[in-house]
């Protein structure tokens, strides 16, 4: 069987999609399935896809069409003729807003979070739009539908009106032989520190927050404590640096930008305790990242967030400060609260594996591949003359109210 992977969306690597897409192609390319796996790549991101070499076919895709509208068009116009063209059997794309529109051949698409709906604000409107409207659309088009969490699955569901038969619950990955307990040799520390690793996005990381959290914090305590917040800006970064320029602790709030994936698991380890107070996530990579380092997390429960830590991390209200407040000096003042949530989130992250989840992924491709094969058979027998013809999926629909 043949597979198709669009890689578009990884944003030169700066992306949670991202991260999704290198560790689930990783750990596909390391299984021995005797599948063959074709990548979509936009030329000035086929470095990052250097470990394919020889294991994946890559086809580069003009810069051109690097910008989301021109991405998009890319996906509806251009990419159902490569399909064909190349015999390829199972076509995913990782995002549901670029998913294919025509049924060149089997269609998998992954849905990561429903946050256009859930969180005010969190794009534009042209995008807030798209992402209510169009892509819903597009969703009810794909054969398979993988959902990153049980709770993205609830949303699909709730929004877009999709039964859950119709979605695989698939969790992301950690990549074990990275994110792992070591001592920390990038990252020299002079005091005790919270990291925060996320793109610097207003409102829905809520930086703004744990910034005045850490304000208050430093207030009682009157600690050497420090805030380090590592990711590249985004739609509203200006009120985050803004909101540290102007605390009153400023020198001890750390902007780090965007950290390389080389560098962020040293990251994880020389932080103290790792903070994550956003307003939404569809799964959330770093805490699971940080509990495999060995560092103690707090979270808020928004999203799938409680889902994926489970009980190995300390929950917090997102949009009451004095909450995150309580937590950074409970957590901080208390070796043994710091201790428990170490062992517990490592015992956390054991749990998510890149290998289980490529496993169930292939999974899907193979079920989505049997289902087309058997409506192009009986497409076949009830119309002779025209066996290439095939149905759209027949999906059940629910009450969206």
């Amino acid at each position: 069987m043949k597979i198709g992977i669009s890689t578009s969306v990884v944003a030169r690597g700066r992306s949670g999609i991202g991260q999704y897409v290198f560790g689930l192609v990783r750990a596909l390319l390391d299984q021995p399935s005797g599948h063959e796996y074709v990548l979509f790549v936009l030329e000035s991101d086929t470095h990052l896809f250097n470990f394919a070499e020889g294991r994946a076919k890559i086809v580069t895709v003009p810069e051109r069409f690097r910008s989301p509208i021109k991405d998009i068009l890319w996906h509806q116009l251009r990419l159902p003729a490569l399909v064909r063209e190349l015999g390829i059997d199972v076509m995913h794309v990782p995002s549901y807003r670029r998913l294919l529109w025509t049924k060149s051949c089997a269609r998998v698409g992954t849905v990561h979070d429903c946050a256009a709906f859930e969180v005010k604000g969190k794009y534009d409107l042209a995008r807030m739009f798209y992402g209510r409207v169009v892509a819903r659309s597009l969703v009810w088009r794909q054969d398979k539908i993988i959902a990153i969490s049980h709770t993205t699955a609830t949303d699909i569901q709730k929004y877009f009106g999709l039964a859950k038969e119709h979605m695989s619950v698939i969790h992301n990955g950690v990549d074990h032989c990275r994110f792992s307990p070591a001592q920390p040799n990038r990252f020299n520390r002079d005091a005790p520190c919270f990291l925060y690793v996320s793109r610097l996005e207003h409102p829905a990381k809520n930086h703004w927050r744990l910034i005045q959290a850490f304000n208050q914090f430093k207030e009682v305590t009157d600690s050497n404590w420090k805030l380090v917040l590592a990711g590249g800006d985004w739609h509203g970064a200006d009120v985050i640096h803004r909101a540290a320029k102007e605390s009153p602790y400023a020198d001890d709030i750390h902007m780090l930008g965007f950290v390389s994936d080389a560098d962020l698991p040293d990251l994880y380890r020389a932080a103290d305790v790792f903070v994550y107070p956003s307003l939404y996530e569809g799964f959330g990579m770093p805490p699971i990242e940080a509990m495999a380092c060995g560092c103690p997390v707090i979270v808020s429960p928004r999203g799938a967030l409680a889902e994926v830590v489970g009980d190995a991390a300390y929950i917090v209200n997102p949009e009451q400060i004095d909450s995150i407040r309580l937590a950074m000096q409970r957590i901080a003042t208390d070796n043994a609260a710091r201790t428990q949530l170490r062992t517990a989130g490592l015992e956390r992250a054991a749990k998510f594996d890149w290998r289980r989840t490529a496993l169930e992924t292939v999974r899907v491709y193979e079920n989505a591949h049997r289902e087309r094969q058997a409506e192009r058979k009986l497409r076949s027998w009830l119309n002779p003359e025209f066996p290439n013809t095939v149905p759209e999926p027949n999906l059940k629909r629910v009450s969206t109210d």
